[in-house]
């Protein structure tokens, strides 16, 4: 940190705990509840950090001003917040504790906060690519559950950045509502498809409070090429996760953790139908059985 006004000199006494005591035995004297459980810890955490950091009184200031400012940066379109937790690792950790995978089953990811639940449904084999700049890209895939078994009527959302690395919603003034994204609903076979573009890879935006922090670190931005998919379908889990470009020069340095072996695939060059050249991925996407609560 970087406050003017300089904080508790190294030698001082430690300062009494009172504090948290106090707060936890006003929690104690609720009703239990998840969340006087979990705020109780979350407190003495904070606290415990605050005793070993010794912040100024600038620099508390200063932090507080920062979360101030992820807010003023989160609305409808944008979440500075869930960018936060993604760049931190924190929205990964989430996933892998909440969505166990077993061996077969395609791993979950984090949604990141492009995702928008009021995307169009389409057709089978339609276009997402509204405006058709970029590369053509045809996808086709299959739904299925863990024991192999196609799953008919899954719906699968579908969402991308263009070539250029840019989501629908970070340009509404630049490309069309609802660019490179769909709601497609999968065959008796488990099958669906559609035709896009090639997505880029992007950097996270470096124009809010999480690009700032993560570059005056020093940290990578980037992010590989890939596109986004959720799948549901009726007495299964909700599958949340993206398919990444094996080829994209960032793959191993993912600024939101989010690659993993499984998620790995090859869009790979092809002929077109119409004589264009682009490219072609074909994926399976595997489900687990709903688990009993």
């Amino acid at each position: 940190m970087d406050g003017q006004e300089k904080g508790p000199q190294q030698g001082m006494a430690p300062v009494a705990a009172e504090g948290t005591s106090d707060f936890t035995a006003r929690l104690a004297r609720l009703p239990a509840s998840r969340l006087t459980g979990a705020l109780g810890p979350m407190v003495a955490a904070l606290q415990g950090l605050i005793r070993d950091v010794r912040p100024s009184r600038a620099e508390f200031r200063a932090t507080l001003g920062y979360l101030t400012e992820l807010g003023h940066h989160s609305d409808a379109r944008r979440q500075e917040w869930v960018l936060l937790a993604d760049a931190l690792g924190l929205s990964a950790l989430v996933e892998d504790l909440n969505s166990p995978r077993p061996e077969g089953a395609t791993p979950n990811t984090v949604a990141g906060p492009f995702y928008r639940p009021d995307a169009p449904d389409r057709a089978p084999g339609a276009t997402i690519s509204l405006d058709g700049k970029g590369l053509p890209l045809a996808v086709s895939g299959r739904v299925t559950a863990l024991a192999g078994g196609p799953l008919a009527g899954a719906l699968v959302e579908v969402w991308q950045a263009n070539g250029q690395g840019k989501y629908e919603n970070q340009e509404p003034d630049l490309q069309p509502e609802n660019n490179l994204r769909g709601r497609f609903r999968t065959d008796a076979q488990g099958r669906f498809a559609f035709t896009s573009v090639m997505p880029g890879g992007y950097a996270l935006p470096s124009d809010g409070p999480v690009g700032r922090l993560m570059t005056s670190l020093g940290l990578c931005l980037e992010r590989p090429a890939h596109i986004h998919f959720r799948v549901s379908a009726e007495g299964h889990e909700r599958l949340t996760t993206q398919i990444f470009d094996r080829a994209d020069p960032a793959i191993g340095r993912d600024a939101v953790f989010g690659v993993k072996p499984g998620l790995l695939a090859d869009f790979r060059a092809t002929s077109l139908p119409g004589g264009q050249t682009g490219r072609a991925l074909e994926l399976t996407l595997v489900l687990c059985p709903q688990r009993q609560s």
